[in-house]
């Protein structure tokens, strides 16, 4: 069956930040309003079920350093959270912290989630903190380059330090509160290394599809897209990842032999091509589309491995002449136009930079200037092709996408190796020394190359949850009738840590 454009759709609203695309990120106001859309409606069925009240959520702004590093300055700036009481278990009861990442943070992130389910169970008091630079949580004026030195990982954590201080005393709260973090992706690994660096305040931490470890050259990320996309589970085939390796080797042979401006209309791009980094744009479109699939597999609403495979594979009914790889793809692009209603498709790199540079107020929400320059100056993160396992074009160079990081921020290219080498020192790599940090990981997820997939020692024997066939971030959605059964026991298997922790707090409290 062909994919319909309204599972589209939602595909691509719910691409992960982390993608450097353009196509992706340009859509990322709907993502955001997708995403809460759908919690709304599950807060609300469970509302008129008689369960989980609304009213109880509280919006707060938290003036913090913008350094608290450097005791000399005094400036700060505005960071929004919100708090959810309704289940909590005054005055004793434990506090769930739902970390926030490289997006606007909402109340939705209170009252929907598989850590509110957790809360309700354990009478938790649940907290959130928007990361600061994102969202409303940034000065006038903060996109400029010399503001975004400001914006890092460190200063994060330090955020959240000062805001478990603030909760406490607003709650009057003791040692007697147990405190579990709780982040995805990004915010999975703060939600690790907050656990690591500040043991004393967070006791056990969920830390779900979190890249712990920096990497520059991130291309094992397009690696896992093909093995997935070869994973007969999860609607893969052999066939399935040759025939998209066909189609990008068929839009390569074309630009390369001269025929951009063939090429440039099959896509229906906007601009004729003028540069060799113009078609890297339109290949870079293209790839997230592919690689977007993946990562959010079988997630509600969006296409899956089998949908995409059945329109690559030239498997759909309403197709049924035989066309080639190419203009299956071509065909790809046709849906996506149609569903964001887009004449054309953009992909000029001058505009491209003129969209990073933009420094406006207007643009704050977006996140993408400030996840590129922590890109930069912390984690790398580049999803590079130059790799024989990728299954899309070698022209997704790092050469490409670093250059970025001078041509934006004035970060030296040589910078950038030591960049990612500090983040990794810092914190620990993938062989982070945490205690009570659960890491929770989907098998089709290429993030999944950069977290902690092996349990460790004797201390921390089951610190990792490798959930098969699953993708990004899927054990954080509410649980659903179509999930998987791995994804099902994955969720027993946090709920059972998290009763563990809490138990283990309160013997230690008892034994005092």
């Amino acid at each position: 069956m062909y994919l319909s454009t309204g599972r589209l759709t939602i595909l691509i609203v719910l691409l992960s930040y982390a993608c450097a695309g353009r196509v992706l990120w340009r859509i990322r106001e709907r993502v955001r309003e997708a995403r809460n859309q759908k919690a709304k409606q599950y807060v609300m069925r469970n509302a008129l079920r008689g369960n989980r009240p609304r009213g109880h959520t509280k919006e707060g702004l938290l003036h913090q350093p913008l350094d608290h590093f450097d005791s000399n300055r005094e400036d700060t700036f505005p960071q929004k959270f919100f708090v959810n009481d309704q289940y909590w278990d005054r005055p004793d009861g434990p506090v769930f912290l739902y970390i926030g990442g490289e997006g606007p943070l909402s109340e939705i992130d209170v009252l929907a989630g598989h850590h509110v389910d957790m809360a309700e169970e354990h009478s938790a008091l649940l907290v959130a903190l928007e990361h600061r630079f994102y969202g409303d949580s940034i000065n006038p004026e903060g996109l400029e380059t010399e503001n975004l030195s400001d914006l890092s990982s460190q200063q994060a954590l330090a955020d959240l330090v000062t805001f478990h201080r603030h909760i406490s005393d607003r709650y009057s709260l003791s040692d007697k509160n147990t405190w579990i973090s709780f982040g995805g992706s990004y915010a999975g690994a703060l939600s690790a290394w907050l656990r690591g660096k500040f043991p004393h305040l967070i006791y056990g931490a969920v830390a779900s599809s979190a890249p712990v470890q920096a990497k520059l050259d991130f291309s094992t990320f397009n690696k896992v897209v093909g093995l997935s996309l070869m994973d007969k589970e999860v609607g893969g085939s052999e066939k399935c990842v040759s025939d998209v390796w066909e189609a990008f080797a068929a839009v390569e042979a074309a630009l390369i032999g001269g025929n951009e401006s063939q090429v440039w209309k099959d896509f229906s791009c906007c601009e004729d091509p003028s540069s060799l980094d113009d078609q890297i744009e339109l290949i870079s479109s293209l790839a997230d589309l592919i690689a977007g699939t993946v990562e959010y597999n079988e997630i509600e609403g969006t296409m899956s491995i089998d949908e995409l495979c059945v329109l690559m594979t030239n498997q759909s009914e309403k197709y049924e002449e035989e066309i080639e790889a190419y203009d299956r793809l071509v065909k790809l692009v046709e849906i996506y136009r149609e569903v964001e209603g887009l004449p054309c498709l953009l992909a000029s790199h001058e505009h491209e930079l003129e969209e990073l540079m933009d420094t406006s107020d207007d643009v704050v929400a977006s996140g993408r200037r400030q996840w590129y320059y922590q890109s930069c100056t912390e984690f790398g993160f580049f999803q590079t092709c130059e790799d024989s396992s990728c299954p899309f074009s070698r022209m997704l160079t790092l050469r490409a996408a670093t250059e970025l990081c001078t041509q934006l921020f004035g970060i030296p290219e040589e910078k950038l190796p030591g960049n990612v080498a500090f983040t990794n020192m810092y914190y620990g790599g993938d062989h982070p020394q945490t205690h009570r940090v659960l890491y929770v990981n989907g098998e089709i997820d290429p993030w999944h190359e950069l977290s902690v997939t092996s349990n460790g020692n004797w201390m921390d024997k089951d610190r990792a949850i490798y959930i098969k066939g699953t993708s990004h971030c899927a054990d954080m959605e509410p649980e659903e009738k179509s999930d998987r059964e791995s994804l099902r026991e994955a969720r027993e298997e946090i709920e059972r840590h998290v009763a563990i922790w809490l138990k283990s707090a309160a013997w230690e409290l008892m034994m005092r």
